[in-house]
């Protein structure tokens, strides 16, 4: 058992936007405390289900609204690459004094701001005070959140799965399912999930159905794990056995008349009714009948 537990892939989870929906947020508070929360600073509850889930021993993440490329409404106090170091140090002061007993701070939306190189190394200066480690929830290829770490005491962690992007309950369940074969291929997965109805619910089903060799763990304890975001690979096809193989060329003659006739014969002389008749009539002859 202590080999198989050396060997187990770690999954961690992460439910985002805690803040807004305490009934479904109480509800994933009840499932393992290896489900971390990730609640934004500036929702109704924050406080309340930030100190609630420290209390009942889950990880607890900033969840820091920075600017998407897209054009849509925004949370206050949304982090732009264009700020200064001095604003986006007083935004995080202040998402910290909101989220009680955070460790860590992953991005809300953020393709904008992960993709800017000089935005995110201002964030990384300032989360360098507050020994936080950063989960990069990925909402962009190219962000630039690893880069802009060098040079600090800043730890990357990336998600590499979203198990909510619809809220159709089949569409969940696999990428739950594909984030535990992840896992089980590279030794750890991240995925990100929200305080859904239908999120809740596949969770509740389908955490108590973990493979044995997969072990949930927090995220903070996977920061010393080599990143990986390759895709996952599809099976191969089946292997010809017979790929090259050098095939023998028959060549056809043709087969005179006369020897056709001679193996006809050789063939019903071998016959087993030619053997009957040579055993149980040999010697045998017949006269032709006399004439009156």
């Amino acid at each position: 058992m202590l080999a198989c537990a050396a060997h187990a892939g770690k999954l961690s989870i992460v439910i985002d936007d805690f803040g807004y929906r305490p009934a479904q947020e109480n509800q994933v508070l009840q499932m393992p405390s290896a489900i971390s929360v990730a609640v934004l600073p500036d929702a109704p509850h924050a406080r309340e289900m930030a100190t609630k889930a420290r209390q009942r021993g889950h990880e607890v993440l900033i969840h820091l609204p920075m600017a998407p490329l897209s054009k849509q409404p925004l949370e206050k106090d949304t982090l732009r690459p264009d700020m200064s170091d001095a604003e986006i140090e007083r935004i995080i002061r202040h998402a910290v004094a909101n989220v009680p007993g955070a460790v860590g701070l992953n991005n809300h939306m953020g393709s904008a701001m992960t993709s800017s190189l000089p935005g995110m190394q201002k964030v990384m200066r300032v989360l360098n005070h507050y020994n936080f480690y950063f989960l990069d929830s990925m909402t962009i290829g190219n962000s630039q959140s690893t880069r802009a770490a060098a040079g600090t005491s800043v730890k990357v962690i990336k998600r590499r799965v979203f198990l909510d992007d619809t809220q159709n309950e089949a569409d969940i369940r696999n990428q739950f399912t594909r984030a535990v074969r992840l896992a089980q291929r590279d030794g750890y997965a991240i995925a990100i999930g929200h305080p859904h109805p239908t999120t809740v619910n596949v969770l509740q089903q389908m955490l108590p159905t973990l493979p044995s060799d997969i072990t949930l763990v927090r995220p903070s304890q996977l920061l010393n794990e080599a990143q990986r975001t390759g895709p996952l690979p599809q099976p191969a096809p089946p292997r010809n056995p017979f790929r090259g193989v050098k095939l023998c060329v028959v060549k056809q003659q043709p087969v005179p008349a006369s020897r056709a006739l001679e193996v006809i014969a050789e063939s019903i002389s071998g016959s087993r009714a030619m053997r009957y008749i040579n055993t149980h009539f040999s010697g045998l002859t017949f006269s032709a009948p006399k004439t009156p």
